[in-house]
């Protein structure tokens, strides 16, 4: 059994507004939707619901889950498998999302803790964060000293005042000071070592599916403090033990349909019309009328629903939401091999120094339904990943990766696939520079319309699926404080630096890049 919650005695929580515990003391049920079914709209959902909000959810696709969902295929002898966009690390600081996961599964026994996380560098060199001590400083020193691409001697380089920022993290405050700056010319700045920028790159910026000089240094900074140098939780991670479906998102359909929330799955919404009740939601079939709406779409999802509802929101609002951008398009692939591969390989490795390949993962060394058919059949589940793609004929950077994969791994080269299947996706939000300022927040300037996603600005640090957890949250207590009912906590880790005397150096100095 994995740990539900954290450990970290310094991780703060932000108590829950406080107002009437259901809306069923308000006389009348307030009627919200919620567009989108990934996890920021599933939890936005679901701290409506259990408020006793009447929550209808429409999503697009035919299953939940959004860029962590899953859905059916077949391999070409007609086995039934679960296809999806592939490796997540629900990381132990993702305190909002696993409170959404604790709603069906208490333990979180659905999940399974991967006890390391190796990076492969154009050396061959491997870094690894298996067994190093989970309090910063302690982590960050016991990991440059026993690293072979950062020395202790690259640690006595640093630039210590440039990269104070690292250490010293609040939000919003690191983005006025560096969302203006590309990481790769922040790590530039601070001597970060040349050999050892793999780490920061595949650890994090790779992470956000983007070119590391159209990532903005803020976002970087907040995602070594979220990660590493401001969390004691450490760098282990736990995976669903079961495709995503299984896992997660049924259980999760089953608690919000117990809530009184109706799934419309397959429903794409078109447009929004602005009433004096509230809002008008207009699908392919029909129109219904609600108090209150959450848009919690990808980026262009939102961006189309915005321009076709020319009613909502203000102009400067609606250039903020047509002002976001999408990162560079990514490929999935995943392989049924006919063969096993070398049981030393790790579960997971970091690859993005050999590019176009960025991670290989074995699905058989941690997700039931893979391992059962490796086991029926002798053979491997081999998943590769493809970020920041830099060209377009997808032919080509299949036979890429799949070469690379066979440079790597040799024990492949003589396999057999029988199945593959490739996803070819583009609908990431850019953390691009200068954006956080221009960012939409979960707030609007209507108080009956709310905004959730990974992409929509929140000041906390948080990042990936933890930020669209967090702004689901945020989005339902937003709605459920205007009808004067209470709302949900939200958790993170400190938004401040972990060192005192290092924050109040920061103080005293400036930086620059993006002060906004």
């Amino acid at each position: 059994m994995t740990r539900p919650l954290g450990t970290d005695r310094r991780l703060e929580t932000r108590p829950a507004p406080p107002g009437l515990p259901d809306a069923g003391r308000l006389g009348r049920r307030p009627a919200a939707a919620v567009i989108g079914g990934g996890i920021a709209g599933l939890t936005a959902a679901t701290g409506l619901a259990e408020r006793g909000v009447t929550v209808t959810l429409f999503e697009r696709e035919e299953h939940l889950g959004g860029r962590v969902g899953g859905w059916a295929d077949r391999l070409p002898d007609g086995t039934p498998v679960t296809m999806s966009r592939g490796f997540h690390a629900f990381f132990r600081q993702y305190y909002n999302l696993r409170s959404l996961l604790m709603r069906t599964d208490p333990g979180l026994d659905r999940l399974t803790p991967l006890a390391d996380y190796p990076l492969l560098d154009a050396q061959g060199r491997t870094d690894t964060f298996a067994g190093l001590p989970r309090t910063p400083p302690w982590n960050a020193l016991a990991f440059a000293w026993r690293s072979p691409t950062f020395t202790a001697r690259d640690l006595l380089r640093l630039n210590g005042p440039g990269a104070l920022p690292l250490a010293t993290v609040s939000v919003p405050d690191v983005y006025h000071r560096l969302d203006g700056t590309d990481a790769a010319s922040f790590l530039e700045a601070i001597n970060f070592p040349e050999a050892a920028r793999h780490l920061a790159f595949e650890v994090f910026s790779r992470s956000f599916f983007a070119d590391p000089r159209e990532l903005s240094a803020a976002e970087l900074a907040t995602m070594f403090h979220l990660y590493f140098l401001g969390s004691s939780e450490g760098l282990v991670f736990d995976v669903p033990a079961e495709p995503f479906p299984q896992a997660l998102w049924d259980p999760l359909a089953g608690y919000l349909a117990d809530r009184r929330v109706t799934i419309r799955s397959g429903t794409p919404v078109a447009s929004l019309d602005r009433t004096a009740e509230g809002f008008a939601v207009t699908t392919a079939g029909d129109t219904t009328p609600f108090d209150a709406v959450v848009l919690a779409c990808d980026v262009r999802g939102l961006q189309e629903i915005v321009a076709a509802s020319p009613g909502v929101g203000t102009p400067e609002w609606r250039d903020a939401v047509a002002g976001l951008r999408t990162a560079p398009p990514f490929l999935v692939r995943r392989l049924w091999l006919d063969r096993p591969l070398d049981p030393a390989r790790p579960p997971f490795l970091g690859t993005g120094s050999v590019p176009p390949l960025d991670n290989i993962s074995l699905l058989g060394r941690y997700e039931g339904e893979a391992r059962r058919w490796a086991a029926r059949t002798g053979g491997s589940v081999v998943e590769l990943h493809a970020y920041a793609a830099a060209t377009d004929d997808r032919e080509t950077l299949v036979k890429a990766v799949d070469d690379r994969m066979h440079a790597l791994y040799p024990e492949t080269l003589g396999a057999r696939v029988t199945g593959a299947i490739s996803l070819w996706r583009e609908d990431c939000p850019l953390f691009g520079l200068g954006d956080f300022a221009r960012r939409p927040a979960v707030t609007t300037p209507d108080p009956a319309l709310a905004l959730a996603g990974d992409g929509v600005r929140i000041d906390l640090p948080v990042a990936l699926m933890e930020r669209a957890a967090t702004t689901g949250w945020a989005a339902a207590n937003a709605l459920l404080a205007g009808w004067g009912l209470a709302g949900h906590p939200l958790r993170s880790v400190p938004n401040r630096g972990r060192i005192g005397l290092l924050n109040r150096l920061a103080a005293t100095r400036s930086f620059g890049g993006g002060g906004r």
